[in-house]
């Protein structure tokens, strides 16, 4: 495998600006190994770690695989409690709505769960929010309306089959 080249400290501020722009260009791929490679020179750099776990859940849609363990791999990088509750919900939050987009068999069950999971976490952070800080309390309602809407509900726990005749 070719080794990737570094970068420079000082070309830090404009990798990340460009992470940012791919992400919204939906290329979440190239936004990740931009961060990828600021994490090498900085290991701690909260902007890049934050944008890691972002581009990496905008994949949970593209069937990334590995895509999920990679981005709850970065939450204990995160430099506090409430980042790291935050972005557990919004890990969550992204998995549930990629079930719910994807369909098939099960995908609304295991939405709700996700959905449920990412509810959680949200309060958790909203617990330990810093002051003027509601974005816990927007994600919370963002799922609570989107279980409403989808009239999304648990797995049944009887999943005994009609006799045959």
């Amino acid at each position: 495998m070719l080794e990737p080249k570094p970068v420079t400290r000082e070309a830090i501020p404009r990798a990340l600006e460009k992470a940012e722009r791919y992400r919204l260009l939906n290329e979440p791929v190239d936004a990740e190994s931009i961060c990828l490679d600021v994490l090498t020179i900085d290991p701690q750099n909260a902007r890049a770690l934050v944008m890691l776990v972002l581009a990496l859940t905008d994949q949970f849609g593209e069937g990334s695989a590995d895509a999920l363990p990679r981005a709850r791999e970065v939450l204990p990088r995160l430099r506090d409690d409430y980042e790291r509750a935050y972005y557990a919900g919004i890990i969550s939050e992204r998995r549930a709505k990629a079930h719910l987009k994807r369909g098939g068999h099960g995908a609304p069950a295991i939405a709700y769960e996700a959905f449920q999971e990412a509810m959680t976490w949200f309060e958790k952070a909203e617990a330990i929010r810093p002051a003027g800080n509601d974005d816990a309390v927007l994600r919370w309602n963002t799922c609570a309306r989107i279980l409403a809407r989808h009239d999304l509900r648990p797995a049944p726990t009887d999943w005994s089959e009609p006799p045959l005749e």
